[in-house]
């Protein structure tokens, strides 16, 4: 099934979220509400792609099942307009390789693979990985290179040989590491994501293709009209609407997990996704307030009025 919003320098599209999984008060799935925020996502804050079972999805707490039903709902509610990328990346290879091929049966359009988080495999031992997930399916992978949450990077080496695989084609960055990156860019096809809303214009300014955004929940819109100025070589145009929602990242990214805050922003802009699961924690009333303001300042319309 190929991609609906690819192209051949951005084969997942170039506006891209990694989607929560909406959960029930009781912390079950909300299927119903998993199409709803897929539809929001894509038709209202003009996301071209989305990532399904990320760890902003809650993937590490979610049942294979679980993220089986999601992306199959997300894939049929979006699939034919966006471009749908599953998470399949655990520290367990034969687990990866499993959900690799379960997310290909439900139909999503591409992988996104994250490095074995915890045990600090080697450097050979995360080429076999990675490949041995990209030689498990059909689809077109997105490497995951987050050290600070896995404990390893993907050295440059590494992924210059990766970048040799016919199905490893993109990268989403957060290592932030913009002169490797570049490196690698300079050496590779491989197409860059930035994966840190901190540094979404710095890394499209040195040739990332695209982001995937946890902040584009609620300004998805002004990301991809930020990329597109930059494109069109307004310059000066990009850089004051990456000013303009500064307060926005601010708000989701580093006051607490992005999955916490991401969740508590869609509730104040009216598009609830519920709570998060253990071990993870709901904002507290003082995160939520300091939040609001946040939005506020970033231009956000809450649920509760026109704010300007």
């Amino acid at each position: 099934m190929a991609a609906p919003t690819g192209t051949s320098d951005a084969p997942f599209g170039r506006m891209l979220t990694a989607m929560v999984t909406p959960f029930t008060e009781d912390g079950s799935v909300d299927y119903e509400g998993v199409r709803r925020l897929a539809a929001h996502l894509v038709d209202e804050q003009r996301n071209d792609g989305l990532v399904v079972s990320g760890t902003t999805g809650e993937s590490p707490t979610t049942t294979d099942e679980e993220k089986e039903r999601v992306l199959r709902a997300v894939v049929e509610e979006v699939g034919d307009r966006a471009t749908v990328v599953a998470g399949a990346g655990t520290n367990d290879t034969r687990h990866s390789v499993e959900l690799a091929r379960a997310a290909e049966r439900a139909g999503a359009h591409a992988l996104l693979v994250v490095t074995p988080y915890y045990s600090k495999p080697p450097q050979e031992g995360l080429y076999r990985h990675f490949t041995a997930v990209a030689d498990a399916t059909g689809l077109p992978v997105m490497l995951y290179d987050i050290p600070g949450r896995t404990g390893v990077p993907i050295e440059t080496a590494t992924l210059l040989r990766l970048a040799a695989h016919e199905r490893i084609v993109a990268v989403k960055d957060a290592k932030a590491d913009l002169f490797a990156g570049s490196q690698v860019m300079a050496a590779t096809g491989l197409a860059f994501y930035s994966g840190d809303d901190t540094l979404n214009l710095p890394w499209i300014s040195v040739g990332a293709v695209g982001c995937v955004s946890v902040v584009g929940h609620v300004v998805g819109a002004e990301i991809a009209t930020m990329m597109s100025l930059y494109r069109s070589g307004d310059v000066a145009g990009a850089l004051a609407v990456h000013r303009a929602i500064l307060p926005v990242v601010e708000g989701v990214m580093t006051r607490a997990g992005g999955v916490i805050m991401a969740k508590a922003a869609l509730t104040l802009v009216g598009r609830s996704a519920g709570p998060v699961r253990a071990p993870l924690a709901d904002a507290t009333a003082e995160q939520v307030a300091r939040l609001r303001e946040d939005l506020i300042a970033g231009g956000v319309k809450l649920s509760d009025g026109d704010v300007s």
